[in-house]
């Protein structure tokens, strides 16, 4: 949800997204959450920039790790085809840094002192950091082209993306999108980033249910952790149960039931007005 092509419209994309996602009602956390024998699977949600919500939220992943929980962590930060870099990185390195130089896209827009802690407590635990994101040019594929243009056939297949997407996810993602945009997107444009959206959320998904079996956290933004139209729905029948989907959010407001499982009100971070660059 941060890498789409380059320019002011794509450039604002991110924000604005992360900014629409995190308008929810807030709930507090509720006590399984904090149990050792809560599910197995995690999709912690994020406004990108946004200190409070990283902070919270590394404050639980560091709770279930001392526990003795020993998941892989799946990160939206680091793009696919990076991932042996990752995994030599992670083999080599004793601070993040390190891991940031040596398997960060080099034109990613990440602020990654955010998320220096959560590398820091992978290294610590020595826990399998996962490079779950789409790259930004292939999501700009997509988004040009279709899925065929980044996916291979195999998963397209499986996900039947040669086929329309579901209705519902597509006008929910497509609101979400326009939404974002202050209602200034073309249409037709947005069509484009609900695809790219859709591609991300169904690498994140192969993600998630390849390390299912350990345990694993997702770290995303908060509209791929969405439940209702974001990696959830990519995921397999037998696994769903045992999801949980956490937004951090920063406004309290009234969202459509089942988006998120819990949902954190986080500070709100101050910003531009991102309508104003539009």
């Amino acid at each position: 949800m941060k890498h789409f092509p380059r320019g002011p419209l794509f450039a604002s994309l991110l924000a604005s997204l992360a900014l629409t996602s995190a308008c929810t009602t807030s709930s507090p956390l509720s006590p399984a959450l904090s149990e050792s024998s809560s599910p197995a699977i995690f999709l912690l949600g994020e406004v990108h920039d946004n200190p409070d919500g990283h902070r919270r939220r590394l404050e639980f992943m560091r709770a279930k790790v001392e526990a003795g929980w020993r998941p892989a962590i799946a990160m939206e930060q680091f793009d696919r085809e990076r991932q042996a870099d990752l995994d030599r990185a992670m083999a080599r390195c004793t601070d993040a840094a390190c891991v940031i130089a040596a398997a960060a896209p080099a034109n990613a827009r990440w602020d990654w002192p955010l998320y220096t802690p959560v590398i820091e407590l992978a290294l610590q635990y020595r826990l399998p950091l996962v490079a779950a994101n789409l790259s930004r040019a292939d999501a700009g594929k997509v988004m040009r082209e279709g899925f065929a243009a980044a996916l291979d056939r195999d998963t397209i297949s499986r996900f039947a993306l040669d086929r329309q997407l579901p209705a519902d996810m597509f006008q929910k993602q497509k609101q979400a999108v326009m939404d974002g945009h202050c209602n200034k997107l073309p249409a037709s444009m947005a069509d484009g980033l609900v695809r790219a959206q859709a591609a991300r959320d169904v690498w994140m998904a192969k993600a998630v249910e390849q390390h299912a079996a350990r345990g694993v956290i997702l770290l995303a933004g908060n509209g791929h952790v969405r439940r209702d139209v974001g990696v959830p729905q990519w995921l397999p029948p037998q696994q769903r149960g045992g999801v949980r989907s956490i937004g951090y959010v920063e406004e309290l407001k009234a969202e459509p039931a089942g988006m998120y499982d819990d949902m954190i009100a986080i500070t709100p971070h101050a910003r531009p007005d991102p309508c104003a660059k539009l």
